[in-house]
């Protein structure tokens, strides 16, 4: 099955291997880089909206190049606000084929108030890796994967995200 994911790094691409293994068989994942139109750091729906902005930019490049997929997907990771708590998130979206599109979010984590401005301003990987002392956290286990000590990292973000999505695929009408 082929599956095209709006990003060339490498932790996503992973996570979505991951996710649809659990449900699919020969599965193949390509990464493509597709722009999200969203802010560096995509706050509140900017989160959900570079998500899907990459799946239909995705799907563009796809008609453009004469690429068929199964699936498209985009994931976005960004920072959230709920109710004055700010958190790290990902969202992902996904289409079939046949236009159908679902969408999920993964667990989240907190974020000290006193980071939310910088992280804002100049990008959650700069920060970390500056907090850290580190060099692209984001392209391999990511900030979540410093701070949970390597418990979990940005490939499982993505697949909590991207599972969570797929629940309207592999459950037939049941839950569309």
């Amino acid at each position: 099955m082929k599956i095209l994911i709006g990003t060339k790094n490498p932790g996503k691409i992973a996570g979505a291997k991951e996710a649809f293994l659990h449900y699919f068989k020969d599965v193949e994942v390509e990464g493509v880089d597709v722009s999200s139109d969203v802010s560096d750091e995509p706050v509140n729906d900017e989160v959900y909206q570079g998500a899907k902005n990459r799946v239909n930019n995705l799907i563009k490049y796809a008609k453009e190049n004469n690429i068929e997929a199964e699936y498209f997907l985009g994931v976005e990771s960004g920072i959230f606000d709920k109710l004055g708590n700010w958190s790290i998130i990902q969202m992902a979206c996904i289409k079939d084929k046949n236009g159908v599109e679902s969408w999920g979010n993964s667990s989240g984590f907190p974020v000290p108030k006193r980071y939310v401005d910088r992280i804002i301003n100049e990008n959650l990987g700069v920060v970390m890796d500056e907090i850290f002392s580190a060099n692209q956290i984001g392209k391999g286990k990511g900030g979540v994967g410093m701070l949970t000590k390597g418990v979990l990292t940005r490939i499982d973000m993505t697949q909590q995200a991207l599972i969570m999505a797929l629940t309207m695929f592999i459950n037939g009408d049941t839950w569309k």
